[in-house]
């Protein structure tokens, strides 16, 4: 029999991840289908309260894992015995998920997309979604705390309409790129490849890129295989940017594309094979959005380099809001910020998760990437590439991330957070400045570069960031930082 503190271990912030299969030693599955059945209703439950009514409509889909069937099947049969009018979307996106919220055709008043992002195969989740966006940390805890108070419920699992939402998402989006550029055939003399990393991005070759005229030869691992045998669906792997950069090289193209399992993260490579992430995606979307929002505000995670903060700040005339770690974080600060009044038009972290004020603050790899299509077709008209956008962005000389194990489970907040008050008052009594204003943990400054301790969103982990502007800068830092942690007995050494 479930328990509450069983649903409460499927909490991964604002969602819900587990093990859905076998396959894996020691990972006993534990994001069973009577789980998701009872997730789902109550996900039922919430919106119910939420929105005051009781007829409802939701939306369900998912991503190429193997066990989306069977989760699937669990999650609507559970819908449907609890009266919901089901729309079953099958294979589809995170972002598209929440537009069915918004699509005259659909309109659902909730959406489930069951997903574990870029983990391993034998992995699953599910993400939940209103009109206002995707559910809090808070929401999650309650959702599962109801229910684990309900029973298991089976109605009929053929009632749910099927509706293909992949298709009208991707409309949607080809018509944003028509209408941005006023063209039926922008990307006509232009080749640009996808890696779908064999996810749910796939669609973005066949249903955006080729019908608006761009040649899509050299994508790659377009179809959905949830045992991901070529890489990781995830820009932030090398191998997977390694692969995206290779077949760009190989296919002489003008662009490449990359995507997470869910599509709600994007990554690109510029025909000369330079990889567009992490801080260089954050400066290319900024330097694209920043003619439409000048001296506007861009919210970032707080690992970003001080390299981007320049570029951002100087080369852009933008102000760089370092935030916190978490898309959540950074999407509801870009989402305070606009209603204080203070214009902020993206908020983005290194993951790749970024979300635009003009696309209802959707962290969406797909929407990113029409963004970026959008400049690179008006740049090509012109015999210029994306590259001269971000011509000025320096990269650290050396960069390094430490994960520094706490080993104390139960209590490990509360260690972090001693851990990080004691570092903060060595770091005084050193005389080594600390950044200011910082949002999370703690930033020390040096004359090579900085470092950056703080806590993990959900482990028992205190990642430690290290950046130099000079060759063996990191290595120098460490030694300092090495004698500011010195003597904690529950914190594995650096």
């Amino acid at each position: 029999m479930l328990t509450e503190k069983d649903f409460l271990r499927l909490q991964n912030g604002s969602d819900v991840r587990g093990i859905a299969v076998e396959g894996v030693e020691n990972e006993p599955v534990n994001l069973t289908t009577e789980a998701v059945n009872r997730i789902a209703g109550g996900f039922v439950k919430f919106l119910s309260a939420k929105l005051n009514k009781q007829s409802l409509k939701v939306a369900i889909g998912h991503d190429s894992r193997v066990s989306a069937p069977q989760l699937l099947r669990a999650a609507c049969e559970a819908l449907v015995g609890n009266g919901v009018e089901v729309i079953n979307c099958n294979l589809a996106s995170t972002p598209a998920m929440f537009m069915s919220t918004v699509f005259d055709e659909t309109k659902a008043d909730g959406a489930i997309m069951l997903t574990a992002s870029h983990l391993p195969f034998n992995r699953n989740g599910m993400k939940f979604f209103t009109a206002d966006g995707g559910l809090e940390k808070k929401d999650i805890t309650a959702l599962l705390k109801t229910a684990a108070t309900l029973e298991e419920v089976h109605g009929d699992y053929s009632s749910a309409r099927s509706f293909d939402l992949i298709d009208r998402y991707a409309k949607h989006l080809r018509s944003k790129i028509t209408a941005a550029l006023d063209n039926a055939k922008p990307f006509d003399g232009m080749r640009i490849i996808v890696d779908a990393g064999n996810g749910s991005g796939g669609f973005f070759a066949d249903k955006i890129l080729a019908p608006l005229g761009a040649d899509i030869t050299g994508s790659q691992f377009l179809e959905p295989d949830g045992m991901f045998p070529n890489h990781i669906p995830n820009p932030e792997d090398k191998i997977a940017m390694a692969a995206i950069k290779k077949a760009v090289l190989d296919n002489r193209a003008d662009l490449g594309l990359i995507f997470d399992t869910d599509v709600d993260r994007a990554g690109a490579v510029l025909s000369d094979g330079e990889e567009v992430s992490r801080n260089a995606l954050i400066a290319l979307i900024a330097a694209i959005l920043a003619p439409d929002y000048p001296s506007s505000t861009i919210v970032t995670d707080s690992v970003t380099s001080d390299e981007l903060n320049i570029f951002l700040e100087k080369n852009l005339g933008l102000k760089h809001h370092r935030f916190k770690r978490g898309y959540k974080n950074v999407i509801n600060e870009c989402i305070r910020l606009n209603k204080s009044g203070v214009v902020s038009p993206l908020a983005i972290e290194t993951s790749g998760h970024g979300a635009l004020s003009e696309n209802y603050f959707l962290d969406d790899g797909a929407y990113l990437a029409v963004k970026i299509l959008i400049a690179a077709a008006r740049l090509h008209a012109q015999d210029k590439n994306l590259s001269s956008l971000i011509a000025d962005l320096k990269q650290p000389v050396e960069s390094k991330e430490y994960r520094l194990k706490i080993f104390d489970a139960e209590n490990f907040k509360a260690y972090g957070e001693e851990v990080l008050k004691i570092f903060a008052a060595r770091a005084d009594a050193a005389g080594i400045e600390k950044a200011e204003p910082n949002y999370e943990g703690v930033r020390l400054v040096f004359d090579n570069g900085w470092a950056l301790l703080r806590m993990s969103l959900h482990d028992p982990l205190m990642p430690l960031n290290v950046e130099s502007r000079e060759e063996g800068g990191c290595q120098k830092i460490v030694e300092t930082l090495k004698k500011l942690l010195d003597g904690f007995d529950k914190l594995q050494s650096l």
